[in-house]
Parts: structure tokens; C-alpha cells; sequence
């Protein structure tokens, strides 16, 4: 089952390529911390500022892509953690049919918050991850 999360905190260091997301469970205590890229993190921190960029970042591409092919992004879901990676989907609502993409999970987190729908951790992915502790 899905368990809806909201960003809280966005760790972004200049010394290393890797920063780190932390999502918590909206209505829980769990906190699924994800190691991103930097130009990854750099976006979600934009997004997050409210940030205005002259041309569009790579999320808000992908969000205008499927807007203007009549789909709507109904929400994102990090759906599996393989060999210490996330693996992501954005739900998409075309003409009355649900399509699921393949998608880096930080694009999604990116996309999401951009567009302003819900994020969400399958259960048993964030029960891993708690369990052992990352």
C-alpha cells in the first residue's frame, strides 16, 4: 500500500556530487532519506524557493510534455529499492487511461512538487528502508 510523504529537508553539500533528500510520511514518524545527484537536489531546492527560471528546468519540460499531449500528472510513486537503488513512476492520467513512466525518483520528487501532487513511498519500500536503516 502507498503511504503518502511530503519533502522536509534537502541536505545539499558543494564538496560532493551526492546530497540527500529526506521524505517523511505525512501522517507517520518513517523518514526515507534518498542520496540524489546534485543537479537533481539543485532543482528541488528551486522548486521548493519558488524559484523562477527564465526557461524551463528538465521537471517543468516533462510536466509541460505531458500537459500539452493531454495527459495530467496525478501523482508519483517510489515503488521499489533494488540493490540500494529507488525506483520511481509517475501515474499519468491520458484521455481516461492511467499510464505509468519509468522515472528517476528524484525527477519525480522534482515533478511533483513542481505540479503540485502527491508523493508516495510503497509501504513495504519504506518498511525496508526503516528497518535497515537506510
Amino acid at each position: 500500500m502507498p503511504i503518502e510523504m511530503q519533502l522536509i529537508r534537502i541536505v545539499i553539500t558543494e564538496t560532493t556530487d551526492q546530497q540527500t533528500i529526506f521524505l517523511k510520511e505525512r501522517h507517520g514518524s518513517r523518514v526515507l532519506p534518498m542520496f540524489i545527484g546534485q543537479s537533481e537536489a539543485l532543482a528541488i531546492d528551486y522548486r521548493v524557493r519558488e524559484a523562477r527560471s527564465p526557461r524551463p528546468l528538465t521537471h517543468q519540460l516533462l510536466g509541460n510534455v505531458i500537459s500539452e499531449l493531454g495527459g495530467e500528472l496525478q501523482h508519483v510513486v517510489i515503488h521499489e529499492l533494488k540493490d540500494g537503488v529507488f525506483y520511481a513512476k509517475l501515474v499519468v492520467l491520458q484521455h481516461e487511461q492511467r499510464i505509468e513512466i519509468d522515472s528517476r525518483p528524484s525527477d519525480a520528487v522534482a515533478l511533483a512538487l513542481s505540479a503540485g501532487v502527491k508523493i508516495f513511498v510503497e509501504e513495504r519500500v519504506l518498511d525496508e528502508v526503516c528497518n535497515t536503516g537506510g
